[in-house]
């Protein structure tokens, strides 16, 4: 007899579909969970690969850019092997005859002089513009209206960077000026016994590479490859350091690592030029006329040369420097000093238009014993420098 009893259903409660059991409907929903594991574990397969992909595009994106940085940075730093002094001047001179600013026999003549210049290892003095500290001294004793009083250092030529060295010469060229002074000085004959005259960018090169050959500031040497010579590499002021030091010319650097005024200025630099020029010059002449060799002044990417301070009437301090950026053209204007001091301005500089991060000095102070200069040789292995805080 029908009892009027329907069969029981159970409904998937994934896709709906209705099951005569239990054990069915459970074997059913297990089949969707399977599947559902299965897509799953390929959705996150997948996912993993892509982003295996990206970390490696990424990677490799990093080091094109590292790689890209490190051969800007080499090429700013001269250190690109793509030559140096040498292949540059023909290189640029060539360039001049192209655009018809050089005629072909001047040229012809210009690399002979240069191949001469070289082999001999001395500055062709192209670039040299003498006396005009002598000048300057002409000039101070008759100016009424700013400076109150002036020191100056002994007399200095001038070098600016030619056609071979532009964009990198100017350490060289700071040097030629310090070499410059100290050649006039009889003090320091005995340490530069073997030059004579200014001793060419490519040669001033190798006596780095010398004075490194002895032992000085291995870390900087290394910083180099050993190697300057060839190449358009910057030298700064450790550079200058360890030469000079090599030569038995006594000297220091001083380091000016943060500012020490408002808006970031350093007139802690400018009151130790003063006491530098001023120390055994204490008179009440107006213009001292010093036998204190130039300063090297270096700060991020350029280097110049400081020739004296004034101190205003207002008591402001005015460094006076040689650029080697600037043409000799401009420096012989100098020379023609015309009585309102306008040329001067290429030369001064106030406390607020020396506004880098930091500034370095080296400053020459008389002659080494051997025994002082092994001495700093070996000081030198572990580079310092005097921090004005």
């Amino acid at each position: 007899p029908n009892t009027g009893s329907t069969e029981q259903l159970y409904e998937c409660p994934i896709c709906s579909l209705t099951c005569t059991s239990v054990q069915i409907l459970q074997e059913h929903v297990d089949l969707h969970l399977e599947e559902q594991n299965f897509s799953e574990g390929t959705d996150l397969e997948l996912a993993q690969q892509l982003q295996i992909e990206e970390d490696k595009q990424q990677r490799s994106e990093e080091e094109r850019r590292e790689k890209e940085e490190f051969n800007k940075l080499q090429r700013q730093y001269g250190l690109d092997n793509s030559g140096g002094y040498k292949q540059q001047l023909v290189k640029n001179m060539e360039r001049e005859v192209d655009r018809g600013r050089m005629q072909p026999f001047e040229y012809h003549k210009r690399k002979a002089d240069m191949m001469e210049s070289l082999a001999f290892g001395i500055d062709d003095g192209k670039t040299k513009t003498s006396g005009i500290i002598e000048t300057l001294c002409k000039y101070y004793q008759n100016e009424n209206k700013d400076v109150r009083r002036v020191w100056l250092s002994a007399s200095v030529d001038h070098f600016h960077s030619s056609l071979g060295d532009k964009g990198w010469g100017c350490g060289y060229r700071n040097f030629q000026m310090l070499l410059s002074a100290l050649l006039q000085n009889s003090s320091y004959d005995d340490c530069l016994r073997g030059i004579v005259l200014t001793p060419s960018i490519p040669k001033i090169q190798s006596m780095i590479e010398d004075a490194w050959k002895e032992g000085f500031d291995p870390q900087g040497a290394s910083h180099f490859n050993n190697r300057l010579h060839g190449t358009k590499a910057w030298i700064g002021a450790c550079e200058i350091y360890s030469l000079l030091t090599s030569l038995r010319i006594k000297c220091q650097i001083v380091d000016f690592h943060k500012p020490t005024g408002p808006m970031g200025t350093h007139p802690r630099l400018l009151e130790w030029i003063l006491r530098y020029y001023s120390a055994d010059n204490e008179g009440s002449a107006k213009v001292v006329c010093t036998s204190r060799p130039p300063i090297y002044l270096q700060h991020q990417g350029h280097s110049r040369t400081v020739v004296g301070i004034e101190e205003r009437k207002n008591r402001a301090l005015c460094l006076l420097l040689f650029d080697p950026g600037c043409s000799s053209q401009e420096m012989q204007k100098l020379l023609k000093q015309s009585g309102d001091g306008t040329s001067l301005k290429m030369l001064r500089r106030l406390v607020g238009s020396l506004k880098e991060k930091q500034y370095q000095i080296v400053a020459v102070d008389g002659v080494l014993t051997l025994e002082e200069k092994a001495a700093r040789c070996r000081a030198s292995r572990v580079f310092t420098s005097e921090k004005i805080p």
